[in-house]
């Protein structure tokens, strides 16, 4: 699948999530532009007329990367490894990579697995906002 900026999506993670040379490439050039990207909507946010009381960010290696450290909250939602492995367009070796499942619910301040509907992921998503918000 080719995506809005002419990438070949599947082709690069098919080359990257499976060569482990070509992943550390291509995380040393993208990870410091996410960072400021990041970091530059959030001033963007801050500085605005109407500031948010709660900003939220995927981020899927936030803790192998050591990015937790920049957030006040993190919010871990997983799900059982035959359900993501059947989420992933292909497979590759990534899993190896993270850190355990486990390691990372212990770390979070909410956690919710992911197997039920999507309402029920709605509805945890709102109480968490709303705990967020007070």
């Amino acid at each position: 699948m080719i995506g809005r900026d002419g990438a070949d999506r599947a082709e690069v993670a098919r080359i990257v999530f499976n060569d482990p040379v070509q992943l550390d490439w291509l995380e040393e050039l993208l990870h410091p532009r996410v960072v400021e990207d990041h970091a530059a909507w959030r001033r963007q946010l801050a500085e605005g007329p109407d500031p948010p009381v709660v900003t939220v960010t995927e981020v899927p290696l936030l803790y192998e990367t050591g990015g937790n450290e920049g957030f006040d909250v993190v919010v871990v939602i997983t799900a059982p490894p035959e359900l993501r492995a059947g989420r992933r367009p292909i497979a590759d070796e990534r899993e190896r990579r993270l850190l355990p499942e486990e390691e990372k619910i212990r770390l979070a301040d909410y956690t919710y697995v992911n197997d039920g509907t999507l309402a029920e992921l709605d509805a945890f998503v709102a109480g968490v906002m709303a705990d967020l918000a007070k």
